[in-house]
Formats: structure tokens, sequence, C-alpha cells
């Protein structure tokens, strides 16, 4: 029996509040061994230092929004929602300095009185907590224009798998922290010396949220690279300091028509030419969840401008720059009138969070990037691989970014329903290797895509993965079996089906309404 931790904030042991805290977004429910809200960071030092101590496995989260199972895990979930706020932007540095717990939507409201905003937008945003963007490297529908979370991050405070604070700043030499120091003697002079092999095995995606960002290191010298993305498996964030940026006035917005996947990849890569902020692609199963008949897909396009004339001639530079190819082209010249065509992206989540409780909606094959000129051939991969296991499966995505999300609509009361999303993956996966995709590219590996990153990396670069993530933390207690992987499979301990753990009727009713929801913005205690 281990000593209590003897920290001010919350610790329960007590299955109840390791139930409320068994779930979050995806696929998995695994129950904790405790839960932790820490009172503040001298708190989670505290706690840290015990877990250092009694060898004890510490799972960071947020909002518990993220999708790839990085959220639970067997040991002491923490709760980092529960450390005081901080939400401070400086109009005249168009930056902001906030703590982890603080969402994507609240910073907006700020930094938006000052005409300013942090752009990456994933479509979680309301309940996302700016420690999880950073930890998962989040992006969104404007990464096409805006990238990912990485470079808009200046800075990050760190607690260490020791107890240690650092913080991680652009641009300046890290401190002389015991784990900074292992990584310096043992583990840089490696990344050095394999250098052409990361530059060769990295995917050549326009984002990448699978593994640690070697190729972003190298490119800028800065730790702090390596942090962002690392969904807390080399250190817990605490705060961040964030770069912002003015928020147009003038915003328009196209829905394009598709006859075939054939015309995809060139409608995109005219629409490029014209900066949109956001390019995204409803393909035909998301068309017929909504039962609209419009071609094989269609795309909604997002263009910024700061005045009228620009934002004019943007919008007839992408109705020349698609030619004739579209089925239809429909424009849309006000913010107003953007906003209603946009409401197509959003309205296929009531139906999907709605779906019966025996067809659910899993988040299995849901984040691969592949550069843009074969995002249709992958799309062709998806349509036939679960066609031939009668898997339902909804496509959508970040059409800009080669990016696509797919929702696997399985009967769960149909025998070996398991075993068919598990060979789905493994099929699919090969072929975002072969297409030379990343199996993430905003969402992060979590436990769902850790055994894959052998094949799309190779042994000598998932070594250097190893010997990093030991020199930060070489008892490897912090968030275990995320990004590297356990040896469990990725389709166990789900949420639904006959093995799923049991919990409480009414914490389990709860957590499927949150689900329903997206109330992630709960805290889990009030369950309790």
């Amino acid at each position: 029996m281990l000593p209590p931790p003897g920290i001010r904030g919350l610790f329960r042991t007590d299955p109840r509040a390791r139930a409320a805290y068994a779930e979050a977004a995806g696929i998995y429910r695994i129950i904790p061994a405790a839960v932790a809200l820490p009172a503040d960071r001298q708190d989670l030092v505290s706690l840290v230092r015990w877990a250092a101590a009694h060898r004890v496995a510490l799972v960071p989260r947020g909002a518990g929004s993220a999708m790839g199972g990085g959220n639970v895990g067997d040991g002491v979930v923490v709760d980092l929602t529960s450390l005081p706020r901080r939400l401070d932007v400086d109009p005249s540095r168009q930056a902001a300095i906030t703590s982890a717990g603080v969402t994507l939507a609240e910073l907006n409201a700020v930094a938006g009185l000052h005409g300013l905003r942090l752009p990456p937008d994933p479509s979680s945003g309301r309940w996302a907590t700016l420690g999880g963007m950073a930890s998962t490297n989040a992006a969104g529908a404007r990464s096409v224009r805006y990238g990912s979370v990485r470079r808009w991050v200046q800075a990050v405070e760190l607690v260490m798998a020791d107890g240690e604070v650092v913080e991680l700043r652009r641009g300046e030499r890290a401190p002389s922290a015991a784990g900074l120091q292992r990584f310096e003697a043992e583990i840089l002079p490696e990344i050095r010396s394999a250098e052409r092999l990361i530059v060769e095995r990295f995917p050549k995606t326009r984002k990448n949220s699978s593994g640690y960002a070697l190729d972003a290191y190298l490119a800028s010298g800065d730790l702090l690279d390596l942090v962002i993305g690392a969904e807390g498996t080399l250190g817990l964030i605490t705060s961040i300091e964030w770069k912002l940026d003015r928020v147009p006035p003038c915003r328009a917005g196209l829905r394009i028509g598709l006859r075939s996947l054939d015309d995809l990849v060139q409608v995109v890569a005219g629409l490029l030419t014209q900066k949109p902020s956001a390019v995204e692609l409803l393909d035909r199963s998301f068309l017929d969840l909504l039962r609209m008949e419009e071609g094989e897909a269609v795309l909604l396009v997002e263009l910024e401008r700061f005045d009228p004339q620009a934002l004019r001639r943007a919008v007839d530079g992408s109705v020349e720059a698609v030619g004739s190819r579209p089925q239809s082209v429909d424009t849309a010249l006000s913010t107003e009138a953007a906003d209603r065509l946009w409401a197509l992206r959003h309205a296929a989540s009531p139906i999907l969070a709605g779906l019966p409780e025996e067809r659910r909606s899993l988040q299995v094959i849901e984040d691969a990037c592949l550069p843009v000129e074969r995002m249709g051939d992958y799309i062709r991969v998806v349509r036939r691989t679960a066609e031939v296991r009668t898997l339902p499966a909804i496509i959508f995505g970040h059409a800009g970014d080669g990016h696509v999300h797919v929702n696997l609509l399985p009967h769960i009361a149909h025998p070996g329903w398991e075993a068919a999303v598990a060979s789905m993956l493994d099929e699919v996966t090969d072929a975002v290797v072969r297409l030379g995709g990343t199996p993430s590219g905003e969402h992060g590996d979590g436990r769902l895509r850790a055994g894959l990153l052998t094949r799309v990396y190779g042994e000598e670069i998932v070594a250097i993965f190893r010997g990093l993530k030991h020199a930060f933390d070489p008892h490897g207690l912090l968030a275990p079996g995320i990004i590297l992987p356990s040896g469990e499979p990725p389709i166990s301990r789900l949420k639904v089906g006959s093995q799923a753990a049991a919990l409480p009727a009414d914490i389990a009713a709860a957590l499927r309404e949150i689900e329903r929801t997206g109330g992630y913005g709960r805290c889990r205690m009030e369950l309790v």
C-alpha cells in the first residue's frame, strides 16, 4: 500500500473518482489507479516527486478531448485543469501567457478585444486546453495558412520527471536540469549523426504530430520543439507563452462540388495559389450522412484578407484557379454568408453523436496526413478497406494539408467487429507508409498509434525516440505507453463492446452524455 502523496489538492483512490476519469474522447476505457487534482504548481511538483520516489506512473490530462488515448491510463491521472488560471494578453507585443488549463476559446475571447487571435483552430477549441494543444501540436482547419501550434509557441514552463521546474524558451539555451544534461550528453550526438536518416525517414507532409519532432529540432536547435507534441511524455506543461496574430476583418467562402475524386488534387492545388485560410473536404460518405446529393465530394474554402478589394480578388482568383473541373461553385462574399456556408462542416457531429448504442462512432483510422497529391489515393484505400469489412466510414478533413479524418461506425453487437477494426487499422497504416504519409497530422499518437511508429520511421529512428524518452524520464513514469508502445494491442480496453470495463451506471451515463454533447469542459469530479 503506497503512502498518499501529501498534496493540498484532491487525491482520490475511491472507485467512483477513478471511474469518472476512465474515459476521454477516443475509443478507450481504462480505470486509473488514482486521480490527482494538484492545487498549484508546487503541489504538482510534490506529486511528481512522490511518483518518482515510489515509481508511480502519471497520466497528465487537460479537458480529455484528445482522441488518441493519451489522456487515460493505469497510473495516477493528473487533472491539470485544477492549476491556478493565468491569461495575460500583451497587445503591444502580440503575445500572451496562459496557464495550461485555459482553453483556446478563452484566450481568443480576450485576445479578440485587441483584434488578435491564436490562429490554429481545432474543432474542439471551445473546450480544448492550451496545454493539451501544445502537447499534441494541435492544428485545425486554418493550418493550411497558419500551420500547427508549434510555430506559435514561444516558451513553456515544464515540470520534469524528477520534479525540477524549467523554462524552455525559443532561441535561448536550455537550463542545466539533470534530464536536459542527459539529453545533451547522450541523445544530441545521436540525433546529429542521424541527421541524414531523419531527413529521409520523416514524412514529407504539411503537418505531422507523430513521434518526437526530431526534424523540427534539427531545424531550430530548440528543445522546446521536442516538448511540443510530446503528449506529456517528457514533462508536464504548466504554462505557455504564445505569439498571437492580427485577425483579418474581411472573410469570404466558397463551396465547390466535385464530380470525381480524380479532380480533387488539381482543384486543391489551384485553390492553394490563392492562399486560403482553410480548405475542408467533405467526402461522399459525409454527404450521404446529411442526405445531400452534391457529387463525389464537397470542398469548403475560407478566404481572409485585410481589405475588401483584396478579398474580392482572392475569391475571383479562386474561381478562376479551379476552372471547369468542379461540378458546382458557390461563393459567399460576406462573413455572415461564409458562416452559413461553413455550418455544413459541423452538421454531421450531432448525427454521429446521436447514433444508437449498437452503432457507435469510433475514431480509429482518424488522423492520417498525406502529401496533398496522394490524398485521393488514400481516400480510395479507406473506402475499399472499409467496404470489404462492412464497416461504414465517414470521411472528411483538411484537404489543403492532405489531412483526412475517418469515423468508423461498426455494429458493436455483431461478433468479430473488433478484429475487423484492428485489421483495417493495420492495412490502412501500410497504405499511409506506402503513400509517404504520417498516421497523425494533429491529434498525436496517444496509445492508439504508438505501435505503428516503427513502420513509419524505422527501427533506428524509434531507437532515438526511446533514448530521448529515457533521458527526460529515466524510469518511464510520465504517460507510459504513449508515443512509445507498451506492447498492448491498440484495439483493446475499449469503451464499447462486451469486454469494456464496468463502471457505475450513473457515471457511465454521464460520460456518454459528455461524448454526445461535446461537454469536455466539465470537470469529471462533478460526476462523482
